[in-house]
């Protein structure tokens, strides 16, 4: 039985890695440590993680490919700390999020507890390019272009 896909249709010409993508997203996803999006400008965005009990040294931000991962792993406890309840979590943990194709990672920094990562999302730029209809000449099966018709870097056939 095949899964139903969200970029199934024929329509969507290769967005398989985008789908890829979201199964590793998913997989990710735990709850732990909690976070917030929002968006600080018309082009800007903050994910804010809670790493409560997590020093600078203890967090690591890296970029790979189009994810962002945040990975933390806190130094061991000093020996004769006897906890009689332990509500704050002290484990390690890696969260992940999918970037867009040019979103620029800002700065970070730490405070209060809270990791604050900015991104900037670049301005889309609208793009028009008109496609040349030739006719299939005999040479391979490739178009051919008219001679009245040439356009820079384009080839003739005569």
């Amino acid at each position: 039985m095949s899964r139903s896909s969200l970029f199934g249709s024929p329509l969507f010409l290769g967005f398989d890695h985008l789908e890829q993508m979201l199964d590793r997203v998913a997989k990710n996803a735990d709850g732990y440590p909690p976070y917030n999006i929002e968006q600080t400008g018309e082009n800007r965005l903050r994910i804010t993680l809670a790493v409560a009990g997590f020093s600078m040294d203890d967090l690591q931000i890296t970029q790979e490919d189009n994810q962002l991962v945040v990975r933390g792993r806190q130094r061991e406890e000093p020996e004769g700390r006897v906890f009689l309840h332990r509500g704050i979590a002290a484990r390690q943990f890696q969260r992940a999020f999918v970037l867009a194709e040019g979103i620029d990672v800002e700065g970070a920094w730490l405070d209060n507890g809270l990791l604050h990562i900015d991104l900037k999302r670049p301005q889309p730029e609208v793009r028009v390019k008109a496609i040349h209809i030739g006719t299939r000449g005999a040479q391979g099966g490739r178009p051919l272009v008219q001679r009245d018709t040439v356009d820079e870097g384009a080839s003739t056939a005569g």
